[in-house]
């Protein structure tokens, strides 16, 4: 296990990341929007961004319903 200094960088690198991220949301699995949503829902600079965050996993976690349907109904009609 490695532990993080105190003093380390940790912090804001994942902030960076994350913001990231969400920047280029099109492009990346609901699992690494809902990470980023997480980790700037919690360690966001300002309280727009972090509640900005918390509506953007909302709408993702909306969505899951729809991508279980579409995705069983690929599942059958490759089954056909």
């Amino acid at each position: 296990m490695h532990l993080h200094p105190r003093n380390s960088d940790w912090p804001a690198d994942r902030v960076a990341e994350a913001r990231a991220v969400i920047a280029d949301v099109t492009h990346q699995s609901d699992h690494l929007i809902r990470l980023a949503c997480n980790v700037l829902a919690t360690h966001g600079d300002t309280a727009v961004e972090r509640k900005d965050a918390r509506l953007l996993l909302l709408v993702v976690d909306a969505r899951q319903p729809i991508r279980q349907t579409q995705r069983r109904d690929q599942h059958e009609r490759l089954a056909r």
